[in-house]
């Protein structure tokens, strides 16, 4: 199994998409897909680090917080993350994200991502028995 990420068609916004041999594995994936919505991930510098901490009672609404919490420390802090490193137990997330600060010239921000929602939402296998974790963010 390759972890990746990717993208799928919603009508008026994004949906991200990370697939991996772990559930973890796939938030860090979306996560991934979630950054690429704004700018290419591989051109982000992981120098700095921020650590997010998550708590939901299912795994659909922890990758909401997930992301949302992402989201909240992209435009507080005014940075992209390049990398990822999730950790899930039970109903708790805690997190590395990697990344450093916007650079407009170098980063070249496509959108700005306002929010994750419920619209496609789904964390769960697939017939491969790879960890899927979805669902579209606002843009």
């Amino acid at each position: 199994m390759t972890n990746r990420w990717e993208h799928f068609h919603h009508q008026s916004d994004i949906g991200v998409r990370g697939i991996a041999d772990t559930l973890a594995g796939a938030f860090e994936q979306a996560a991934l897909a979630l950054t690429a919505v704004v700018t290419d991930p591989a051109g982000v510098t992981a120098g700095e680090e921020v650590i997010i901490h998550c708590e939901a009672p299912d795994p659909e609404l922890l990758l909401v917080d997930w992301l949302n919490a992402v989201i909240y420390e992209m435009a507080v802090r005014g940075m992209v993350f390049g990398g990822f490193t999730v950790h899930i137990d039970g109903q708790r997330l805690t997190a590395e994200a990697r990344g450093e600060g916007v650079e407009v010239a170098r980063h070249a921000p496509a959108v700005e991502v306002k929010g994750a929602t419920y619209s496609g939402l789904q964390v769960g296998r697939n017939e491969a028995g790879e960890w899927v974790a979805q669902a579209v963010v606002d843009v």
